[in-house]
C-alpha cells in the first residue's frame, strides 16, 4: 500500500536500524512451531515458471520479478528472475527477502487474533477501553471506535498520517501514541461503523491497541504471534538487507524516466500497516495458514476466528487484511491484498474452493511494477492449472483488486 506522505519524508531504514529502534518489552511466553507448508528440502526453480516470469519482467522493465504457487500446504512452485540492484550483477532468487507493503496488514491482524483468543483483548475492545486515562483528550467518537473497526478500515481515521509530528523517539510505540492523540483528539473523517475508508493510520492503531493490552510492542508481538510460529525465521521490517551492500535486493523507484536503486521505507511507526519483509517461502508459509483456515481447516487458530477474519462487515469488501470478493478462476470466492512501500510491490491471490493460491513480488514500485505483479499472478494461476492437471481455462479477469 502506497503511503500518501511518505514522498515528502524519505528514510534511509535498513532491518538492522529498525532493531535498534525497537522499545524495552516484557517477556513473551515461549512458542510452539507450528508445522503449515511442505518446503523442498533442496528449493529449486521452476524452469517453465522461471522462463515465464523473465518475459514479464522484460515486457514490464523490471528490474527484478518473483513468484510462487501454494496448493493446499504445499510449495508447488517458486521462480526468481532478473537482478537484485539494476546496477550490479548480482541475480535475484529465490531464497531473497522482499518487501511486503501493506501485505503486513493480514500479519497484524493475525497477531490480534492471537491475542483475542487468547483473552488479552476483544474485537470489540474500545480505543477508550485500553486508553481510559486518555478520556479527556479523545473525541467522543474515537473513544468508542473497536479494533475490529480499525482493522475493517470502518474506523473513520484517515488514510495517512502527520508522519513528521511523531518526532525522534527510539520507541516505535511511543510514535504510535503520538499518532493516537493527534488524530483521535479531533472529529472522525466519517461515522465509525459506517464507511469504508482505507486507512494506513487505523492498522497503526490497531497494532498500538495490542501493544497497549499486552504491553508488549508490535514488533516483539509479531516475531512471537506470527513469525516464530509460523517459521518464518527471515521475516523482519524494513528494508531487507544491509545498508549500503547488495546481500539482499534493493528497491527502485523510476526517476527521470529511469530506474534508480534506494533501500527506502516507511517510518518505522507504520509498522502495522506495511514494513514487514521476508523471503517468497516465508510468506507462503502464512498464506498458507490462512488458505487452511478460508477452508475450514485451521489450525492453532478457530474456525470461528479464521471465519471473523475472512468476512468484511455488512456492506463492505474488506475483511481483517484482506479484500474479498470472487473469480471464476477461483471457483468463487478469493482473499487478496497488494503492497507497496513505492519502492517495492508484492501481491497474493488466495482461492479456498481452488485450494491455492498465488504470490507475486517485485523490487520496484510503480505503475509497471502492478502491471507486472498482476501479469505474474494471472500466469501463476495459468501454471497452477497446468502443474495439477485441470483443463486450460482463460482467466481473463483482472487480477487487481480495486483498492489494496
Amino acid at each position: 500500500m502506497c503511503v500518501g506522505l511518505w514522498m515528502a519524508l524519505p528514510m534511509m531504514v535498513s532491518e538492522a536500524q529498525v532493531q535498534q529502534e525497537l522499545p524495552p518489552t516484557n517477556s513473551v511466553a515461549s512458542t510452539e512451531t507450528w508445522s503449515i507448508l511442505d518446503v523442498p528440502a533442496e528449493l529449486m526453480p521452476d524452469d517453465e515458471l522461471v522462463a515465464t516470469l523473465e518475459r514479464l519482467r522484460d515486457r514490464h522493465q523490471l528490474p527484478g520479478l518473483m513468484g510462487a504457487i501454494v496448493h493446499d500446504r504445499q510449495l508447488l512452485a517458486i521462480g526468481a528472475v532478473g537482478r537484485r540492484r539494476i546496477d550490479s550483477p548480482q541475480p535475484l532468487t529465490i531464497h531473497d527477502k522482499i518487501h511486503l507493503g501493506s501485505c503486513t496488514k493480514a500479519m497484524t491482524a493475525t497477531m490480534i487474533a492471537r491475542l483475542v483468543e487468547s483473552n488479552r483483548l476483544t474485537w470489540d475492545s474500545t480505543i477508550g477501553d485500553l486508553f481510559p486515562e486518555l478520556h479527556a483528550s479523545l473525541h467522543g467518537d474515537f473513544r468508542k471506535v473497536t479494533v475490529e473497526q480499525l482493522l475493517t478500515h470502518t474506523a473513520g481515521v484517515p488514510r495517512d498520517g502527520p508522519w513528521s509530528e511523531l518526532g525522534a523517539d527510539p520507541s516505535t510505540t511511543v510514535q504510535r501514541q503520538r499518532l493516537l492523540l493527534r488524530i483521535c483528539g479531533s472529529q472522525p473523517e466519517a461515522t465509525p461503523g459506517t464507511t469504508y475508508l482505507y486507512s494506513n493510520v487505523g492498522y497503526m492503531l490497531a497494532g498500538l491497541l495490542a501493544e497497549q493490552s499486552s504491553r508488549v510492542s508490535w514488533e516483539r508481538l509479531m516475531r512471537k504471534k506470527v513469525f516464530e510460529p509460523l517459521g518464518m525465521n527471515s521475516a523482519g521490517f524494513g528494508a531487507p538487507g544491509t545498508t549500503g551492500t547488495v546481500d539482499q535486493p534493493w528497491g527502485h523507484r523510476l526517476l527521470d524516466g529511469r530506474l534508480v536503486a534506494n533501500q527506502s521505507d516507511n517510518i518505522p511507526a507504520l509498522g502495522p500497516a506495511g514494513t514487514v519483509h521476508c523471503t517468497m517461502t516465508d510468506w507462503a508459509k502464512f498464506v498458507a495458514f490462512h488458505l487452511q483456515g478460508a477452508r475450514s481447516d485451521p489450525q492453532f487458530l478457530s474456525a470461528e476466528t479464521f471465519t471473523r477474519m475472512h468476512t468484511p462487515p455488512t456492506g463492505h469488501s474488506y475483511a481483517h487484511g484482506w479484500q474479498v470478493t470472487e473469480r471464476d478462476w477461483a471457483g468463487g470466492r478469493v482473499l487478496t491484498h497488494s503492497g507497496s512501500n513505492r519502492s517495492w510491490k508484492a501481491v497474493v491471490w488466495m482461492a479456498p474452493e481452488r485450494n491455492f493460491a498465488v504470490l507475486a513480488a517485485a523490487n520496484c514500485g510503480g505503475d509497471n511494477a502492478a502491471a507486472g505483479c498482476d501479469a505474474a499472478a494471472g500466469a501463476l494461476i495459468g501454471h497452477h492449472r497446468h502443474l495439477i492437471g485441470r483443463p486450460a481455462k482463460a482467466a481473463a479477469e483482472s487480477t487487481s483488486p480495486e483498492d489494496t
